[in-house]
């Protein structure tokens, strides 16, 4: 198992996959081993992975699949020899002008020219060298103009999104195409035509079985000889209005035209046949996440043969008359499948949600929540469908995105527990470092916060999605004679997808969560269900809280609401001092997703609190208000506050504790430690990576722990 793998290449006996947070890595024995290839770039966060006609590898970081936790990239770069070389910053194509951004796609038309689908529009380069700068050759939106002055900064986030461009392989370079869109739906929306070499753009209005109306996120893939094209289309309507997809389809245009007229091969119902597992679900139908996950490639061989990635992997052999779900969502619904292992007769299949793919050397390589799978190109196929010959690539990938971790101790050590964005809680005990042992799960589907009993790691407490709390007290395991989880959800109204819980860090037995609500346990690893919990404070209607601490039962909480960009605020509550109150925040705190906060235990009256601001709620765009400021304290209960970033870089903070007088930061680009209050900050050791370190803690083994969102968990003696 790995993380969301979004840049596949393959070609000459090498491949390379890029994780969404976690850089780009190499193998040249077939995917068996794994060696890390951007370790030294200022991001690690993959938009696509492409290898050009002169055999350069290009790298476009910025993820661009618009989640939560998609994160902006420093630009593209291109590696001349990667079958040995390494990502360096000198690699990097052009200066600055793709810095902040995600990238969807990087294509070239064979001509020496690369063009970048980007967050802010279509991206025009020479293929052959890496100077010069990118040249901005579609952005549908203009920036507005206040006075005769062009002001960027008044665009809004969600114009000039471009998802994909492509170049008709049948036309010298001289046809281009693009699709710009915002999944909810925009003006500019649609499907964009070049006829000069990509030097100007226009919205085209397709014609046949595709409602231009009703153009989402798109991907493209030409048959090789251009004969035809395809597109995996998004719907807005869906997307705004359906709880069953969000799923236009799939259509191809004979003449290989993206003006059309299209037909339209397959919607989210054929897709949905019988060899989906999605077939019989309800209120999931295959596309639901057709905003978040697609790939779409056609055999370059045979212009019949094409490959569809939502959230399965379907094939079709005929040109989208017939399609199988070859990679399903799992076999849980399939006849074949028994809760017995040695019963359960279902071929392996991928992990759920796709996103990258590949075709190289007679394989089809895919890449998605869960790492990178292979198959012959052309493979076979069980009775109802599926592929019966996909392999696992994960050995080594070291892409997990975590939200959080937690440490307890276990004989013979500690237990690790985590939780994993789509890849449910993890759990490493010593004997999983012992010969065969491998790691395991005692919480499936998305695993959001963790707690751990320190004195008995064991003992739980995890998350799904939206405070949707899980309690375990054996580690997950059981004999068939009891449950091993229990259902601790306190059903709060409006929490945040990753909702926030910790412990009293005096108490460890009294426990605070929140969503809309603050609410508490004083029963500690006794509580045994969800309405046990108690709210003790309403942060308001429309108020979602992203951050708790607690120290002597005194408690501090941020919230936003609204959360995204458009309209975003935030505030603080805390019942410091006696009563519940929210905080009156003055204008020189920044108006920023607030994602740390930690209580000074120095300060035994709980009145002095630090603040870790982000930059941003979706971490694809900047919020308002984004810069430096990162970290603010009070002393006095929050009646007056303090910038103490230092020398602080502007990176997003996302999480902060104390560690024997120091303040340990963790960020988007690492963990940083202050000695002085925070006049001053460096680097925490000097070979963590540079990605994202979400959540860190102490245990009780004296080592600080680091849960990343690509790169895994790391842990260092406790400074």
């Amino acid at each position: 198992m790995a993380g969301r793998i979004t840049g596949l290449a393959a070609g000459d006996g090498y491949l390379y996959v890029g994780g969404a947070a976690g850089g780009v890595f190499r193998s040249a024995d077939g995917g068996k081993t794994w060696s890390p290839l951007t370790d030294g770039l200022p991001t690690l966060s993959v938009g696509d992975l492409r290898l050009a006609p002169d055999g350069a590898l290009w790298l476009a970081t910025g993820e661009a699949n618009t989640g939560a936790t998609s994160y902006v990239g420093s630009g593209v770069y291109r590696l001349a020899k990667p079958e040995t070389a390494l990502f360096a910053t000198t690699d990097r194509v052009g200066g600055s002008e793709l810095e902040s951004t995600t990238i969807g796609k990087v294509r070239f038309d064979g001509n020496g020219t690369a063009y970048a689908a980007t967050s802010r529009g279509v991206w025009k380069h020479s293929a052959a060298k890496s100077s010069g700068s990118w040249r901005r050759v579609l952005y549908p939106v203009p920036d507005p103009v206040v006075d005769g002055v062009v002001r960027p900064d008044l665009q809004s986030p969600y114009n000039d999104i471009c998802n994909d461009v492509a170049v008709d392989p049948n036309r010298g370079g001289r046809i281009v195409i693009a699709n710009c869109a915002w999944r909810d739906g925009a003006p500019y929306n649609g499907f964009y035509l070049s006829s000069d070499g990509g030097e100007s753009f226009a919205l085209v209005n397709p014609t046949g079985g595709l409602n231009p109306q009703d153009v989402g996120r798109t991907t493209f893939a030409y048959s090789s000889d251009g004969s035809r094209l395809y597109a995996l289309v998004e719907s807005m309507a869906h997307y705004t209005h359906s709880f069953q997809t969000a799923l236009s389809g799939v259509y191809v245009s004979p003449s290989g035209r993206v003006d059309g007229p299209w037909n339209k091969i397959a919607g989210s119902g054929e897709l949905g046949n019988s060899s989906s597992a999605l077939h019989s679900a309800t209120f999931y139908h295959p596309g639901i996440q057709a905003w978040y996950n697609q790939f779409l490639a056609v055999d370059p061989d045979d212009p019949d043969h094409v490959f569809v990635g939502l959230e399965e992997v379907y094939e079709s052999g005929d040109g989208g008359t017939h399609w199988t779900a070859v990679g399903p969502y799992w076999n849980f619904d399939f006849s074949c499948w028994s809760f017995i292992d040695s019963a359960n007769t279902c071929p392996p299949t991928t992990h759920p949600d796709q996103h990258s793919i590949a075709i190289a050397d007679g394989r089809l390589y895919v890449g998605d929540d869960g790492g990178v799978y292979t198959r012959p190109l052309r493979g076979t196929v069980n009775a109802n469908g599926n592929a019966t010959d996909w392999q696992s690539l994960n050995a080594n990938v070291r892409t997990l995105q975590y939200y959080s971790v937690a440490v307890g101790k276990v004989p013979g050590g500690v237990a690790v527990a985590g939780g994993l964005q789509d890849n449910g809680g993890s759990l490493l005990l010593p004997e999983d470092l012992t010969g065969a042992g491998t790691m395991g799960s005692p919480f499936g589907g998305d695993g959001g916060d963790t707690l751990v009993d320190p004195d008995d790691g064991c003992r739980i407490l995890g998350e799904y999605v939206f405070l949707a709390m899980e309690l375990t007290l054996s580690c997950g395991r059981s004999d068939g004679t009891f449950r091993s989880v229990l259902d601790l959800d306190p059903h709060d109204p409006n929490p945040r997808f990753i909702a926030p819980f910790e412990p009293d860090t005096v108490n460890g037995q009294h426990w605070v969560a929140a969503g809309q609500y603050v609410w508490t346990n004083t029963k500690g690893w006794a509580i045994r269900s969800g309405p046990e919990w108690v709210p003790v404070f309403n942060n308001g209607s429309g108020h979602s809280t992203t951050v708790v601490a607690s120290q002597n039962d005194v408690i501090w909480t941020a919230w936003c609401g609204p959360c995204n960009v458009d309209g975003f605020a935030r505030g603080v509550s805390t019942n410091a001092g006696g009563a519940w109150r929210q905080v009156a925040l003055p204008s020189t705190v920044p108006n920023r997703y607030i994602s740390g906060l930690a209580i000074d235990p120095a300060d035994p009256t709980g009145r002095t609190a630090y603040l870790g601001f982000n930059g941003f709620s979706r971490r694809f765009l900047e919020g308002p208000g984004a810069g430096y400021g990162h970290l603010w304290k009070t002393a006095d209960g929050g009646a007056s506050w303090a910038d103490v970033s230092g020398n602080l870089p502007d990176v997003p903070v996302n999480d902060v504790l104390f560690s024997r007088g120091k303040i340990v930061v963790a960020t988007d680009l690492g963990v940083v430690i202050s000695g002085n209050g925070g006049a001053a900050w460096s680097r925490l050791g000097s070979n963590l990576p540079y990605t994202t370190a979400l959540d860190i803690t102490v245990g009780p083994d004296g080592k600080l722990y680091a849960a990343t969102h690509g790169r895994g968990i790391w842990s260092i003696a406790q400074p």
